[in-house]
């Protein structure tokens, strides 16, 4: 028993190595444990249109980027005769176009592409410094007063008093008409923040809706709470709508700026729009996912970093060890025999790129035909090597012939004929002659149909798309197959054959005791 005790140990080992694995690619990758999962993938475009006046122009734009709820998958312009510059590592994202001499209308087009990222937990930047107050008349100073004192009776924090002054904001009453007299909504909001001491910033949003455009950006104000402590990011910040007042950030509604700035700032021109475009997509979830961590080195190192031939290739690779799995289990707890040890993998994987139906018909038609010509091959008493190669050529003239006869009959499945691997399917009619010679032909229906048998079961597993999402995405499980193949390999009990065959002599025992 202790000189079990390694092997267990490293059985549990490979175990957990290969659970946490995936547990770690699902949790920390996003990776989903079942196929078919979509994501949004939202396409935004900012068309910028002015009135060039004949000298240098340079129109700078503020950008969004990754923040809570969105992912930036990648970004793009369009526009001829200017040179352009992304200002990526400016507090606030921009770009930047310049040219030295424009006139008449310019049009210039952005385009991001947005990830709806639920797991996106990006923090906001950190509160504003609160300004000092401009100075007011009289009259204004009161009415602010007058607001901010009734908000405060009302409120218990900062977030919920900036909801109580944009809330009066929205009345009619008299004072609140008087404020906005001289000022717009969104300016009076701010200066009712600057005078209660609420760190807040005007940011300018896109509230995304499908197969939209020429949309305009919508005003927030973003409050935060710096004087209570919050456990979340949520609590410590509150989105507003300056246009309603109504508290809350929706799911679909994108930051585009969040600097408190115009959101275009331009030289060299005049009468300045700017709309916006809006198209969702759905895009597979690993598409999805490739885009997002293309930079994050997890992934990188995973599967999914190489090229897409080298990709399917692999995808094809992994579910070896699965048909193994299944050879292991039909012979070593079931008791089947095969013709050859792996053999039936090498046929499943060839049923894989045929039709389950055509590709039995070709093996059997291929074998049977192969084992007629050995027949004949076995009375001319050549040397093995010799033998062989006339099996393969032989074999390789058979398969070329069966695929003209389906290709003129229009029988197009009859053509994958030619994904079955013919130096395997040469030994295995070289091997069930041998034993069709030395132990007769029951044998060799014995073997060849456990073959088939398991063949067949093999192809159900590996075809099976759950098990081919698994294997590829979380290549980790690898290591827990390895684990099942040492724990199959040292049992040494009754195969379920054998049980069946030994029955008749259990019965004749009970009987002869009793």
């Amino acid at each position: 028993m202790q000189q079990k005790i390694p092997f267990y140990l490293l059985v549990i080992l490979l175990i957990c190595l290969g659970m946490g694995s995936a547990v770690y690619r699902h949790i920390n990758l996003e990776i989903p444990w079942l196929p078919g999962e979509t994501r949004e993938v939202w396409s935004v475009e900012a068309r910028v249109e002015f009135t060039a006046l004949d000298e240098p122009v340079i129109a700078q734009m503020a950008i969004p980027e990754t923040q809570q709820g969105f992912t930036l998958l990648e970004q793009s312009t369009a526009s001829p005769g200017f040179g352009l510059s992304y200002l990526t590592e400016e507090d606030i994202p921009a770009v930047r176009w310049s040219t030295q001499e424009a006139v008449g209308k310019q049009v210039l087009y952005y385009r991001a592409q947005f990830l709806l990222d639920e797991q996106q937990q990006r923090p906001w930047p950190d509160a504003p410094d609160v300004l000092a107050a401009p100075i007011l008349s009289e009259t204004t100073a009161l009415v602010a007063e007058r607001l901010i004192e009734q908000a405060r009776q009302q409120a218990a924090d900062q977030i919920t008093m900036a909801a109580q002054l944009l809330n009066l904001l929205q009345s009619d009453d008299q004072q609140v008409q008087l404020l906005l007299q001289e000022r717009s909504v969104e300016e009076a909001a701010m200066l009712l923040m600057q005078l209660a001491a609420i760190p807040a910033r005007q940011v300018t949003a896109l509230r995304l809706k499908n197969s939209r455009r020429n949309q305009d950006s919508r005003a927030y104000l973003m409050v935060y709470d710096t004087v209570h402590e919050v456990e979340t990011e949520s609590q410590r910040v509150a989105f507003f709508n300056l246009a309603t007042g109504k508290e809350g950030r929706p799911q679909r509604l994108l930051i585009w700026e969040l600097g408190d700035r115009p959101l275009i700032d331009l030289e060299g021109g005049r009468n300045t729009r700017i709309s916006f475009s809006m198209q969702r997509d759905v895009a597979p979830v690993q598409q999805a996912l490739e885009q997002k961590y293309s930079d994050v080195s997890a992934m990188q190192i995973s599967l999914h970093s190489l090229p897409l031939e080298e990709q399917k290739l692999f995808r094809g690779l992994l579910l070896i060890p699965v048909g193994v799995m299944m050879v292991m289990l039909m012979r070593v707890l079931v008791g089947l025999r095969t013709s050859g040890t792996f053999m039936p993998v090498l046929i499943a994987l060839a049923l894989m790129q045929t039709a389950l139906g055509a590709g039995l018909a070709g093996f059997v038609l291929l074998v049977v035909s192969g084992l007629m010509v050995r027949s004949y091959l076995s009375r001319l008493n050549l040397l093995l090597v010799a033998r062989i190669s006339a099996v393969i050529i032989i074999v390789i003239l058979l398969t070329a012939t069966f695929s003209v006869i389906a290709y003129n009959l229009r029988i197009v499945e009859g053509l994958n004929i030619i994904f079955f691997p013919m130096i395997i399917i040469a030994w295995t009619i070289e091997r069930m002659s041998l034993l069709w010679e030395e132990e007769g032909g029951g044998e060799v229906m014995k073997q060849g149909g456990g073959s088939l048998l398991v063949a067949l079961l093999a192809y159900l597993v590996m075809s099976n798309q759950y098990v081919q999402h698994l294997t590829f995405n979380f290549p980790g499980l690898q290591l827990v197959l390895l684990a099942m193949v040492l724990l199959l390999g040292s049992y040494t009990g009754y195969r379920l054959v054998e049980l069946f065959r030994f029955s008749a002599l259990h019965g004749r025992n009970k009987g002869a005791s009793e």
